[in-house]
């Protein structure tokens, strides 16, 4: 914060001095111009400010603004499979096609939607005897992606499905619904954070805060699960789901101008 502080003095008393004489002001705006390119080179992306950096130059101050919000995400994916054997590769996918329609309808009465029942995947292969030599039979397999969107019913959709027949159980994906909204809100969050960065510096520097002239979506959109605090449990028989929390992550660059 010294340093920003530093090269907005120095510069601006560069710029205050150069209208002292025609030679004079073609030396300092000179001067200005090359600090001003050094600054600016130096300052105008997040990866060169780095995290709560600054820039000052002639064209503004450039801050990097942070911002995330927390919410519990309200929406978990399960897969749910089914593996059967025959004797033959047809004999053990056809058994297991009649042991995924079970689980499928099952899904379908607890309340899962058509639209969110998706086929992952279906795959037969040959099952060998000790030694490898020979087929002694084939296993089937396949696996059925549900989105459940109302948590308070995933233990029990859960227990719906093995009862069903699913001997193959992986999950949750636990994700928010409205993450483009909660965006929305971490990049208000960012932007307040930069302003209030770039004031800060601004009072400093003893100049004037503008209005934005620049603003570089320069991170974010990403969501990083937090366990630390439950904040809602859903449970059916031996089921329980705990979706903890999630931030939405937002980073802006941005410069303001200054007078």
């Amino acid at each position: 914060m010294r340093s920003a502080v530093a090269v907005a003095v120095v510069l601006i008393a560069a710029i205050l001095a150069a209208g002292c004489t025609d030679d004079d002001q073609e030396t300092d705006a000179a001067a200005a111009g090359a600090l001003e390119s050094g600054v600016v080179a130096a300052g105008l992306s997040a990866e060169s400010l780095g995290a709560g950096g600054a820039a000052v130059s002639a064209a503004g101050i450039t801050v990097v603004g942070t911002g995330s919000v927390t919410t519990p995400p309200d929406t978990a994916a399960w897969s749910f499979g089914v593996q059967t054997s025959g004797d033959t590769a047809a004999a053990a996918l056809g058994a297991n096609s009649e042991a995924m329609d079970r689980v499928i309808a099952a899904l379908r009465d607890a309340g899962v939607a058509k639209d969110d029942l998706r086929t992952e995947q279906v795959s037969v292969y040959p099952r060998t005897s000790d030694d490898g030599r020979s087929i002694v039979g084939y296993d089937a397999s396949n696996t059925v992606r549900a989105t459940i969107r109302n948590l308070d019913q995933a233990g029990a959709i859960v227990d719906t499905a093995v009862g069903a027949g699913a001997n193959q159980v992986y999950g949750p994906s636990l994700t928010v619904s409205d993450a483009e909204a909660q965006y929305g809100a971490a990049v208000d969050a960012a932007f307040d954070d930069a302003r209030a960065r770039a004031e800060a510096i601004a009072a400093k520097a003893g100049v004037t805060l503008g209005a934005p002239v620049a603003i570089v979506e320069t991170g974010g959109g990403g969501v990083v699960p937090y366990y630390g605090r439950a904040v809602a449990e859903a449970a059916a028989a031996d089921v329980a789901v705990e979706p903890g929390t999630q931030d939405v992550g937002a980073t802006l660059t941005v410069t303001f101008a200054i007078s």
